[in-house]
């Protein structure tokens, strides 16, 4: 796999949302949003998905230029209606009138409707860093995951991420599907020809399989944990709350309704809302506890969970946001890599718009 610088990889996916009709200030934080997720490692969540976001929007189901606003609140809640928006774009600016209303009054709780992908969790939650905040970030996706028992879709991997500020150790940053694994993973193995791991997937009867093609075979997900046996009630019940919390609080659509992020997919009949649902929130840590006596005993867990004894020589016990943390660190100084069916996509797609991928790299821009 080649390497790709970020920046320039960036100012290529920026310019192909602005060929589309994105103003320019959120075509830059779209294209912000989708390579922070590679630089992270989430490739799943990547410029692997941009192709997905532009056939949505050939398709009439992205709205390039919506008319974001706020339609209810309170002075520590909203609801916003996104305007059939890049979730990329509609995500950061709920998560903003979050943090507002959390200088405001403590806290800032913002479910959001009519909305789509929203790329990955953790981009969101993190904002709230910057502020010195603890910030949440969860959404309700495509319905590709069978609750326990069911064969069923009737949720999507509906991820979960918790941003929490430290004072000298890197910040704790959960994000996390509630499925066994991404969608997007099944798709990067289909890229490289191999198999699922057992757990991961079932077949249209509910059996397990290796197939990365289940899902195109009727197929579905399993929650966090998979069988009964391991826990995939837990995972479940997980995925359900982030439902309820980001569509059926919004008045997004929710469960099988979930709009499908694949465009050749056709919306469900009856919907019982608008668009994707996403939830957002922030808390200000000094409307609990002083923040640097916070900050200062989250250094001491994080100080604490580093040092304890492990399995085997080798192992390391992580804190949430490090192996993230340090890809980061390693692909801007290297590159991204891509696989080549991700490199030709991209190619693909700017070749519609009069684009040259390679030319971004090559310093012609």
């Amino acid at each position: 796999m080649s390497q790709y610088n970020h920046i320039a990889l960036q100012h290529f996916v920026k310019e192909v949302f602005i060929q589309i009709g994105c103003p320019e200030n959120e075509a830059e934080e779209a294209s912000e949003v989708l390579v922070n997720a590679d630089l992270r490692g989430v490739d799943s969540h990547g410029v692997a998905r941009l192709h997905g976001y532009i056939r949505l929007w050939e398709e009439g189901r992205i709205n390039a230029k919506p008319n974001i606003k706020i339609i209810h609140e309170t002075p520590s809640t909203a609801v916003i209606d996104g305007d059939k928006g890049l979730g990329l774009v509609v995500a950061p600016f709920a998560m903003r009138i979050a943090m507002e209303k959390a200088e405001k009054v403590g806290t800032g709780w913002v479910s959001v409707k009519n909305s789509n992908h929203y790329g990955i969790a953790g981009h969101h939650s993190m904002m709230a860093l910057e502020k010195d905040m603890i910030g949440w970030s969860m959404t309700n996706a495509s319905p590709l995951v069978s609750p326990t028992f069911s064969k069923e879709r009737l949720l999507g991997t509906n991820p979960i991420s918790i941003a929490i500020p430290t004072k000298n150790q890197p910040p704790y940053v959960a994000d996390f599907a509630t499925t066994t694994v991404a969608n997007g993973k099944l798709e990067v193995l289909k890229r490289k020809n191999e198999k699922a791991p057992l757990g991961w997937v079932q077949d249209k009867d509910g059996k397990g399989t290796t197939d990365v093609d289940a899902l195109k075979k009727g197929g579905s997900m399993l929650p966090l944990g998979g069988s009964r046996e391991h826990s995939g009630h837990k995972g479940y019940i997980l995925g359900s709350i982030v439902d309820i919390f980001s569509a059926v609080l919004s008045g997004a659509n929710y469960g099988p309704w979930a709009p499908p992020f694949v465009s050749f997919l056709p919306l469900k009949e009856n919907p019982v809302g608008e668009g994707l649902g996403h939830f957002l929130g922030a808390m200000r840590i000094d409307a609990f506890r002083p923040a640097e006596d916070f900050k200062y005993h989250m250094d001491n867990w994080i100080e604490t969970f580093r040092a304890s004894e492990t399995t085997g020589e080798n192992d390391q016990v992580l804190i949430p946001g490090d192996p993230e943390r340090e890809m980061s660190a390693d692909r801007k100084a290297h590159g991204i890599p891509l696989l080549p069916a991700v490199v030709k996509d991209l190619s693909d797609i700017g070749g519609k718009f009069g684009l040259k991928f390679e030319d971004y790299f090559n310093g012609v821009y």
